[in-house]
């Protein structure tokens, strides 16, 4: 007999590239601002900080291996925007972890987009609110399986890109992240305990822009293949 009022909502789980197990999500921290043409697009330049916000676990569209993935378009919104991002997925953590030993805690990485209702953030933004309408919204986070660090290395560069009904919207390299995985694992591990099943989204190209319903959004990640989402 269960110890709950109800029975609480099952654990999210990713599929794992050459396994048949999954990876339990426990938190989905994210990475603002952390290219530096991305900064520039969206009105900032230099070397901030890094800065953190969070999606719910249930937000996450998982998208197996080889399979499009439909994202619905979300409601309250007119200015739907896509951030194609690295995700990467620990399977240890800590507190105050050194850059030095942040790697030693990757299990590995994935493809995301970091879906945004452009118009609600850019209204919390002037009225000084938090952000989670604009970015914690549900089925915000479509991401692909993980592939495991023991497959693909550290990944420190590569072309990172988003085509949108074909056409590139988003191109950069990994290693033009203002603050790299191993800085922004160690700065988030002195904010919160970084835990086994905590995912990192690690922020944005420049070329952000709107999607509507029909439009295809291809991501590709040097070393990881790409994944397939349609907005329906």
């Amino acid at each position: 007999m269960s110890d709950f009022v109800f029975e609480p909502q099952a654990t999210v789980g990713l599929p794992i590239v050459g396994s048949n197990k999954l990876f339990p999500v426990r938190r989905v921290y994210c990475v603002g601002r952390n290219y530096a043409e991305h900064a520039k697009e969206m009105g900032f330049t230099g070397r901030e900080d890094p800065f953190f916000f969070c999606k719910p676990a249930d937000a996450l569209i998982p998208i197996p291996a080889g399979q499009a993935g439909k994202m619905p378009y979300p409601v309250k919104t007119s200015n739907l925007h896509y951030e194609m991002e690295l995700v990467v997925a620990l399977d240890r953590g800590g507190r105050d972890i050194p850059v030095e030993k942040a790697n030693d805690c990757i299990f590995g990485y994935a493809l995301g987009l970091d879906m945004t209702r452009r118009d609600l953030q850019g209204e919390a933004k002037k009225q000084g609110r938090p952000w989670e309408v604009g970015k914690g919204f549900d089925q915000s986070g479509p991401i692909g399986p993980i592939h495991p660090k023991s497959a693909t290395g550290i990944l420190a560069q590569g072309n990172i890109s988003l085509h949108v009904n074909g056409q590139q919207k988003q191109t950069s390299d990994l290693s033009q992240m203002i603050w790299n995985i191993p800085e922004s694992i160690s700065y988030l591990s002195g904010l919160f305990e970084l835990k086994a099943g905590d995912l990192i989204f690690t922020g944005t190209p420049e070329g952000v822009g709107a999607v509507v319903k029909g439009d295809k959004l291809v991501g590709q990640i040097a070393g990881l293949g790409e994944f397939e989402v349609h907005i329906v």
